[in-house]
């Protein structure tokens, strides 16, 4: 038989997100690391977008500015 997600003796799953300001105290160390890594990656993808966001605002900038 397999498992579906309206197993009612399925284990519950994992939570794939961090929540600022969630309590710690029962999340194990393993999970924070993985938490962390979860968190760094969202980071790098924020920065990339500020920094794509950034460079169309200098070239609209730059095209109004030459016309």
């Amino acid at each position: 038989m397999a498992i579906t997600d309206d197993d009612p003796f399925a284990r519950p799953k994992k939570k794939l997100a961090h929540e600022i300001g969630e309590p710690l105290d029962t999340i194990s160390a393993d999970e924070l690391r993985e938490r962390i890594v979860l968190l760094e990656a969202e980071i790098d993808r924020l920065r990339s977008a500020a920094q794509a966001k950034d460079a169309s605002k200098r070239a609209a900038d730059a095209f109004f500015k030459s016309s």
